[in-house]
């Protein structure tokens, strides 16, 4: 019979094997949709999409503009290499449907995908952009950010 010190034990033993479960994949790579924790060195390339509508307001126009900045402010190195690439689409036109179609875009939004090298795709919609755009600085900061981490993998 057990009494209540081991039931505390395999409680608390319990929790911290969740909290490693939980907690390792933020340390040791990014998982994709398959599963798989990837790491830097994984990563093929980063392509960052701002997708709008033919009609833009002053917000989406704004996201795009400060987005292409950011990447040709910190990261030109990588742009001209191909490790990060950068598009505007305009999700109305049909030439575009493929990309629109992958990304499952629906209005205007800024969208990154990881391409790794095994040949898996990850996509991820940053809706916190739109936060940042009345505060140039604090986009450029918080967007470069954004990148920084997943070029390290996470």
């Amino acid at each position: 019979m057990m009494n209540k010190d081991n039931y505390a034990y395999i409680i608390m033993g319990v929790v911290i094997l969740l909290v490693i479960v939980v907690m390792a994949p933020r340390y040791i790579g990014t998982a994709s949709a398959d599963g798989q924790v990837k790491t830097n060195s994984d990563i093929e390339r980063i392509e960052v999409i701002h997708f709008h509508l033919t009609s833009q307001c002053y917000s989406c126009i704004t996201m795009g503009d400060l987005t292409e900045e950011t990447l040709n402010t910190y990261f030109s190195k990588e742009l001209n290499s191909g490790k990060i690439t950068f598009e505007h689409i305009n999700i109305d036109l049909s030439e575009n449907s493929e990309k629109v179609e992958k990304y499952e875009a629906t209005g205007s939004s800024l969208l990154i995908g990881t391409y790794y090298s095994d040949g898996s795709f990850s996509k991820e919609q940053n809706t916190n952009v739109w936060y940042k755009i009345n505060d140039k600085e604090d986009f450029l900061k918080y967007f470069k950010g954004v990148i920084e981490k997943k070029l390290s993998g996470n």
